[in-house]
């Protein structure tokens, strides 16, 4: 059975690993990530040089990436790798097929390929992080967009009074610094905690931690159904480290429901979509990417 170096380069650290055709982990390891596009080239081919017998390299990487022609637009917080040729670069120090693909959209392929979504045509992912990833796939396929930019929900504008303040962008909202702000309300204090402390203390019944993470989860329902009434979806899968927290999908189908039963007396044109949580998590990117390489031949 063929063996792949797939990587996943995030802004702090590389996560890579070498899997079999069946997406089954054979290693994997952690490095920091370089600080240059020269030095990101160099400990890229220290990894693949790691291992013996290697067919392919697989990476997810932020940045608005065309993986057919191996060309980064941007990239991300990084920041180094703009319009670049990546893939024919990086061809001067790996000499086995190379294939790079944007790390949101590597983890919706995941789902596609062998996860949550892979009985659905048409279906969207939501990635609640630091920011908030997204990616529609439809027809089985994860949509690119013109810019390679579809599906980047981050950028959703909430405040309709001032559309120019950042900090109401659905990624501030609704990504792990939104969740703090909300339980910080519903609290009456500025307690500084991490998102497992926040689910520690609901879990144990703290009730206005609770109404926090509610509120927050209203939050993901409304823009569930926003991008439901543009696109006309099957099944939504949500991920990111929260996303394992029960309580999370619990609170985000009540609020759903809540909104969507209100609305359909109105004969309101959706159907009900189906929410579900994404099968792989840490490591969604990975695994994504090796089924964009195995696919894109």
């Amino acid at each position: 059975m063929k063996k792949y170096v797939v990587c996943d380069i995030g802004g702090s650290s590389i996560k890579y690993g070498l899997l079999d055709e069946e997406h089954h982990f054979l290693d994997k390891g952690k490095i920091d990530t370089p600080k240059s596009l020269g030095e990101l080239y160099q400990a890229l081919s220290s990894i693949y040089q790691h291992y013996e017998d290697v067919a392919g390299v697989a990476l997810s990487m932020p940045g608005a990436i065309d993986p057919e022609r191996g060309y980064t637009y941007t990239s991300g917080a990084l920041g180094y790798y703009n319009n670049t040729e990546f893939v024919k670069e990086l061809s001067a120090y790996i000499p086995v097929p190379i294939t790079i693909g944007n790390d949101a959209k590597c983890a919706a392929n995941a789902e596609v390929g062998y996860g949550a979504l892979k009985d659905v045509d048409d279906a969207y992912v939501i990635v609640l992080g630091t920011g908030i990833g997204g990616c529609l796939v439809m027809n089985h396929k994860v949509v690119p967009g013109k810019h390679f930019a579809s599906g980047e929900v981050s950028n959703l504008i909430t405040d309709y009074h001032d559309p120019k303040n950042m900090k109401e962008l659905w990624a501030m909202r609704c990504g792990i610094y939104g969740l703090l702000k909300h339980v910080q309300e519903a609290l009456g204090e500025e307690v500084e905690l991490s998102g497992i402390e926040i689910f520690d203390r609901a879990n144990n019944g703290d009730e206005k931690v609770i109404a926090g993470i509610d509120a927050f989860a209203r939050e993901v329902a409304i823009q569930i159904i926003n991008i439901n009434t543009i696109v006309d979806l099957e099944r939504v899968a949500i991920g990111g480290g929260i996303s394992v927290q029960p309580l999370l999908l619990e609170l985000i189908q009540k609020n759903y429901d809540d909104i969507y039963s209100y609305y359909q007396q109105y004969a309101f044109p959706c159907a009900k979509v189906e929410l579900v949580t994404c099968q792989f998590n840490n490591d969604a990117n990975l695994i994504g990417a090796l089924y964009q390489h195995l696919t894109s031949k």
